[in-house]
């Protein structure tokens, strides 16, 4: 012990001056002091023993605290370093506590701290941070100075000072619980200040020092930062979230009023079930668990039934998805009430992220709610229908999974209903789209008596009807969840379903929802056992057509019905011609002239897209031939009428091309041309003088087939009629109908009798060759070549009589060589007929 005292008093008597010099004016003597007693106490070699550092720091503490508030930074650097060396060194700091928190307090915990200095400060909180630890529960009773320390440093500007403040307080809070308990929330509002830093480090700290200063509070303060917390599992840096994760599950498992606070930390922790982060998602997973098992534990005796008998997993349950434990099961069944009316109402935030963490929140909320959900269906209903309308393909997609959860959990005849009247009320895809996802997840037998009115319902016109691209691509959804879910037990609906993807094909503008809708129809027709689409069409084509009812006679050019019947006739092929007789008069009323004239366009252009392709549409079962007439008489002549305008100069020009194509196809024969074929040369012979081109040239070549068509058969008086009308076409202003018609005036002589009167009907003939013969002094030579060739034709009739009228023309000519030739044919003609 003397040995101990001599050295200890040999090191103050060395160091008297400097403690005296510590008081100096002269700075650089106040540093050199700092830099000796440091030289010869703390960094002494060899060390000093325990009991020696105890005396000497006796003797230098108040010195050395005062030096705190030395003006010049270096010194009071030097001062702390020595005084954070010597609490390290000695056996028993606490006693020291007395005179070195006061001072600390004064420096770092007064209204404006007074240490300018960023490092000094850090080495302040430091030395707190040893003392607390150094001291354990010996700190206790500076607890209030300690916690009015922190409360300042945590706001500190500098960033490491905040984060050694944050340590400092997790190091507060356990070392002296007893102390901490009664302080813990004065600390609440410093650190939620600072929950936002932009350090994401400090965000972090942040985080995990508020999860152990609650762990060891009252309590009370958990419901002001339950929204701060909720905030940080939006932030950017993973780590942040994993600390808010670890934090909530740590207070799930062992919060002393934890139970009082489920309802708002349970959402929390599921929602990193959902987290981009797998090891945030591992760890939220690992503690949910744990904290199923231990309210089990402390809920042994409610739970014991439920413990000791436990229900086997639902068959009819989502794949891929391991069930919950039974106490996390009922964790979340007694507290769903208080948590999703919020959470609906969350997930039409204007904010994208909210949205989106409130979507995937639900679907864990309903993983673990199971058949519990049907208790709360209606409120889920309303919100998944509104979310599902969302522009985020993330909220989206989690929708579509709560839907197909609902399906799972709920039975068809609680949730139908609720879809039944929200499809009444709102008419939205959004509606639409949560149906096709519960249909998914339904079970086959549950669903059985209820397909038919959920197919039904879409089958309003207000819903399938629509332009919305948006709801075809739902219809088709539901479609396809009803096929997958059912499978070979869809024939009750067969027709509805074949009826909603039709009416999508026929008012569709996107081409990949026509496909997908394409493929949907393949996969009814297979689920029916059917060989291919075409037997689809053969047995719902005609359900089809007679749903239209009496409404084909409102129909216009704008009616969804008339765009499905449309599709309906292109779409069933081969089909179309076993059921001409309710095709034919739908036609028939929607092309009279009295129609709209846009909707007379449309039907046109439907009646000749099948004509042309006549074997593989109406004419498949070879019976078109016997309605050949009634498409002349009752839809093509009746169009043929002048009327004034454009539109209706359109139609006549549509109607007479469609005449054209039903005289290509063959199927109007001379019989069933026959008995109209006085209508259709009366009504040509307007149309060859029509203002359209088109029109006229179109004319002329149904003229042309018709006297092909009809030949001999034609009245000669009739046709005496015609060439008046086919002269004048030689003087038309376009050139392709003056070639057009000299074919039509060759097949006009076709259709003179054998044993023609020529002498009873000379002067027709002369005027019909007197005619010609002005067009073969064309300017145009192939008007000249093709009037030769109708001349030659013409000769056969009588021959002298042409010979006569070439010869009294042929000095006008200018080319005199068609004459010649023409000449030549007649003669030889004459002699043959002498002969």
């Amino acid at each position: 012990m003397a040995t101990t005292n001599e050295t200890s008093n040999a090191v103050l008597q060395g160091l008297t001056r400097c403690m005296n010099c510590l008081g100096e004016e002269d700075r650089n003597a106040r540093k050199n002091s700092l830099i000796s007693i440091k030289k010869e106490t703390v960094d002494r070699k060899p060390e000093l023993k325990d009991s020696e550092l105890k005396i000497i720091f006796s003797e230098l503490l108040k010195p050395l605290l005062r030096t705190l508030s030395d003006p010049v930074e270096r010194c009071r650097e030097l001062s702390v370093s020595i005084l954070f060396a010597f609490f390290k060194k000695v056996s028993h700091p606490e006693e020291y506590l007395s005179y070195t928190i006061p001072v600390f307090v004064q420096r770092l915990g007064q209204q404006e701290i007074l240490e300018p200095s960023e490092e000094i400060r850090l080495q302040m909180v430091e030395v707190i941070s040893f003392l607390v630890e150094t001291c354990d529960s010996k700190i206790g009773i500076y607890m209030e100075d300690c916690i009015r320390i922190l409360q300042k440093t945590i706001g500190d500007p500098f960033a490491d000072v905040k984060k050694e403040s944050c340590r400092c307080s997790s190091l507060l809070a356990k070392s002296s619980p007893q102390y901490f308990y009664l302080q813990a929330e004065s600390l609440v509002k410093p650190l939620l200040l600072n929950i936002a830093h932009q350090h994401s480090k400090v965000r972090q700290i942040i985080v995990e020092t508020i999860g152990t200063v609650l762990q060891y509070s009252n309590g009370k303060a958990v419901d002001d930062v339950i929204s701060h917390l909720a905030q940080r599992l939006f932030d950017k840096t993973p780590a942040v979230r994993k600390a808010v994760t670890k934090v909530v599950g740590g207070w799930l498992l062992d919060l002393p009023d934890r139970y009082s606070y489920h309802h708002k930390l349970i959402p929390l922790l599921l929602t990193s079930l959902s987290d981009e982060q797998a090891d945030i998602r591992e760890l939220a997973d690992g503690l949910w668990h744990d904290i199923g098992l231990k309210y089990e534990r402390e809920n042994e005796e409610d739970l014991k039934d439920k413990l000791d008998f436990p229900a086997p997993q639902p068959k009819h349950y989502p794949p891929g998805v391991e069930r919950p434990t039974l106490g996390c099961r009922v964790l979340v069944n007694r507290h769903l009430s208080k948590i999703l009316p919020g959470l609906v109402r969350d997930l039409s935030d204007w904010v994208v992220e909210t949205r989106i963490k409130c979507a995937s929140l639900l679907y864990w909320l309903l993983i673990n709610a199971e058949e519990y959900t049907t208790q709360h269906v209606e409120i889920l209903l309303s919100g998944l229908f509104k979310a599902a309308l969302d522009e985020e393909p993330a909220v989206v997609n989690d929708v579509k999974k709560c839907g197909e959860l609902v399906g799972y959990f709920v039975q068809p005849d609680i949730w139908k209903k609720l879809v039944l009247v929200a499809l009444k009320q709102s008419l939205s895809h959004g509606v639409v789209m949560t149906l096709a996802a519960i249909v998914r997840g339904s079970e086959h037998d549950a669903l059985l008596d209820h397909q038919i009115d959920l197919a039904n319902s879409l089958l309003n016109p207000d819903i399938c009807q629509t332009v919305d691209a948006k709801m075809h691509i739902e219809i088709i959804s539901f479609c396809s969840s009803l096929l997958s879910t059912m499978e070979t037990d869809i024939q009750a609906v067969s027709q509805q379903l074949f009826n909603l993807l039709i009416t999508v094909v026929a008012l569709s503008q996107n081409e990949d929802s026509i496909s997908s809708a394409k493929l949907c129809l393949d996969q009814l027709a297979k689920a029916q056992g059917l060989t291919d689409r075409k037997q689809l069409f053969e047995n719902c084509t005609k359900p089809l057509i007679d749903s239209f009812g009496q409404g084909i006679e409102l129909w216009t050019n704008h009616s969804a019905e008339r765009q499905i019947f449309d599709t309906l006739l292109v779409e069933a092929g081969p089909v179309v011609g076993g059921y001409l007789d309710d095709i034919i008069p739908i036609l028939v009323t929607n092309l009279n002239p009295s129609k709209d004239p846009e909707l007379r366009l449309k039907f046109f252009s439907l009646l000749s897209h099948l004509i042309l392709a006549a074997p593989a549409t109406v004419d498949s079962e070879h019976h078109f031939a016997d309605f050949a007439d009634i498409v002349v008489r009752d839809m093509i002549l009746p169009n043929c009428v002048w009327k004034a305008g454009k539109t209706a100069g359109a139609i006549r020009t549509t109607a007479i091309s469609c005449m054209w194509a039903l005289l290509q196809s063959g199927l109007l024969t001379r019989e069933k041309m026959m008995p109209v074929v006085e209508s259709v040369l009366t009504q040509l012979t307007t149309l060859i003088e029509d203002d359209n081109k088109t029109t006229r040239l179109v004319a002329c070549r149904v003229m042309t087939r018709t006297f092909d068509l009809m030949g001999t058969s034609l009245d000669q008086d009739r046709l005496h009629n015609l060439y008046p009308e086919l002269l004048k076409r030689l003087d038309d202003s376009s050139d392709d109908i003056r070639l057009t018609v000299t074919h039509t005036i060759k097949a006009y002589f076709d259709c003179f009798q054998e044993g023609y009167d020529v002498s009873l009907y000379r002067a027709h003939l002369e005027a019909i060759y007197r005619g010609l013969l002005v067009h073969l002094d064309d300017p145009e030579n192939k008007i000249q070549e093709a009037v030769l060739d109708v001349l030659n034709k013409a000769a056969e009739l009588a021959p002298n009589m042409l010979i006569r009228e070439v010869e009294s023309v042929k000095h006008k000519h200018r080319s005199t060589k068609y004459c010649d030739q023409l000449i030549q044919k007649a003669q030889k003609l004459a002699a043959k007929e002498e002969n």
